[in-house]
């Protein structure tokens, strides 16, 4: 188990020094998940041990959206102050979010019709 967790640390480590380095706006966790999915797909061995960790977080994930809301509700009264620039952001990033997804799985399909 604690094996599982050292994955997971040194990966959100080097993750936020690339991050920070680079300059990139992302968050080094994000960066640092990223490079754990390259590397698990590169054949680095997904332990047992980092397995039963992943499971745990994800079966507890819907508490880590509370600082969020927190957040949220922190800055109600500048969200009511904004709100027309929200809603505007809002549906021009789901309509972009519907558009893209529809054009990648068109174009994966017509994959999938020349496959044996």
């Amino acid at each position: 188990m604690l094996h599982g967790w050292a994955v997971l640390l040194v990966f959100q480590l080097v993750g936020e020094i690339l991050a920070r380095a680079a300059g990139w706006p992302v968050p080094g966790p994000v960066v640092g998940m990223a490079l754990l999915l390259v590397a698990l797909q590169r054949g680095f061995p997904a332990t047992e041990a980092l397995r039963n960790v992943s499971s745990g977080l994800l079966s507890h994930l819907s508490i880590l959206f509370v600082p969020a809301g927190v957040g949220v509700m922190l800055h109600a009264p500048r969200l009511v102050a904004e709100w027309p620039a929200v809603a505007v952001s809002l549906l021009v990033s789901t309509a972009a979010g519907v558009a893209v997804t529809g054009w990648v799985a068109a174009r994966l399909s017509r994959g999938m019709e020349d496959a044996p």
